[in-house]
């Protein structure tokens, strides 16, 4: 099977290979690019691939505007480290949604699934699906929170990050006060609009309106800066993230 792949991070293009030929040795890349200028000009002068793996945000853009610039009739396996865009790939050659990091058990998934489809289908699976129902979801607005007997409604506007300490769970605002909660980050991340919050590592969930500056940090990390910390706390985007956590600040 001849693939292309369109990915402007070189781990994950690299990655994304050996998972490849570790399930089909057959696999023929026949490119990896990394730009939407660089994609087009390669497709409309090259022979084209069976089936295309396209990260959904490059470096001059998204991938949707590929298909604005030419026809194309290759199926696409898109991969994203969010669901937001679920819905346009739909829309165009999409056979599959893949999220970051990519499993080798979502991966074979995809690449079966393109075997028994027709070069014309349309395929949509439950995991779109559901992309497109977390689309269209209402995301909490509040959390309500105990304060000795009485309990308070906090906006999430004023939230500024959830973080776990000493195996709980807690919500810190603006006002630099912290409430504890009864959730684990996981279910916060499934309550609160990714478009507004962002996981930075295993234990924090940060505000993007909260950030007030970003610097480098050791080994190729990020450190954030807000108001609203205390002079010890340190919020720093772990190494794996911190390329994903650029792009969805830069969006």
């Amino acid at each position: 099977m001849n693939i292309l792949i369109v990915e402007d991070e070189k781990p994950a293009a690299e990655r994304l290979c050996r998972l490849l030929h570790k399930l089909d040795p057959d696999i023929y890349i026949m490119n990896i690019t990394q730009s939407i200028e660089e994609t087009v000009n390669w497709l409309v002068s090259q022979r084209l691939p069976e089936l295309i793996f396209m990260d959904i945000q490059l470096d001059d853009g998204l991938c949707f505007e590929i298909f604005d610039i030419i026809e194309l009739d290759v199926p696409v396996i898109f991969t994203t480290a969010y669901n937001e865009y679920a819905l346009k790939a739909f829309k165009v050659n999409s056979i599959d949604y893949l999220l970051k990091p990519i499993s080798e058990s979502d991966l074979s998934q995809a690449l079966n699934k393109h075997k028994k489809l027709s070069k014309n289908e349309v395929y949509i699976d439950n995991r779109i699906k559901k992309a497109i129902q977390d689309l269209n979801k209402s995301y909490r607005n509040r959390f309500l929170v105990k304060v000795g007997p009485n309990y308070k409604s906090i906006p999430v506007t004023e939230v500024s990050h959830f973080f776990i300490r000493d195996k709980g769970t807690y919500m810190h605002i603006n006002s630099n006060h912290e409430f504890a909660l009864d959730y684990s980050l996981d279910q916060i991340m499934v309550m609160i609009d990714p478009n507004r919050f962002y996981r930075i590592n295993r234990s924090c969930i940060i505000n993007i309106d909260a950030i007030t500056q970003l610097k480098s940090y050791s080994s190729s990390r990020l450190q954030i800066s807000m108001e609203s910390l205390k002079d010890n706390e340190l919020l720093v985007v772990s190494r794996d993230r911190v390329s994903d956590f650029k792009k969805w600040m830069d969006r």
